[in-house]
């Protein structure tokens, strides 16, 4: 098996994460699996939209993460949606316990990407936008959507 394709690629990502919060801070943190997991993640059937992060007795779990289940593997395999433990160190555990209980912020699970043959989850901790705050992203990335077509226009010969 080749290690070296699998090193820092895409496998997911949860598109309206950045448009529905605004993070303050970012981990990269590991993820615990089984087989089966593993495989299905291979094939590409992992989603990550209606999943959310949960401080519990010093872990955070990660909630709601869908992986299908992988076909060929012994009766049963895995549950889709079941809770997995995300591995970080403990004084960054801590440091996102206290301001998730604090400042009411959320863990939002933002990408997951194999990094050295493993499976690596980029969380995010972020409170909601409000709903004028995303329509003045929308506001601007049509503005500048427009800016670069007529850029593109003027320079053309």
């Amino acid at each position: 098996m080749n290690r070296k394709k699998d090193s820092g690629s895409n496998i997911a990502r949860n598109r309206r994460a950045r448009f529905d919060y605004v993070f303050e801070e970012e981990y990269e943190a590991g993820i615990v699996l089984t087989g089966s997991e593993v495989k299905s993640i291979r094939a590409g059937q992992v989603h990550l939209r209606e999943s959310y992060g949960q401080v519990r007795r010093g872990e955070i779990w990660l909630v709601g993460m869908h992986i299908a289940p992988y076909e060929m593997a012994r009766e049963g395999g895995h549950h889709p949606t079941r809770e997995r433990k995300l591995l970080l160190n403990a004084r960054e555990i801590e440091r996102i316990n206290r301001r998730v209980s604090e400042r009411g912020l959320t863990i939002v699970p933002i990408s997951m990407y194999w990094k050295r043959g493993r499976v690596k989850v980029q969380i995010g901790i972020g409170r909601g936008s409000r709903r004028y705050d995303k329509r003045e992203k929308i506001k601007a990335r049509d503005m500048e959507r427009e800016t670069r077509k007529a850029l593109s226009r003027r320079h053309r010969p």
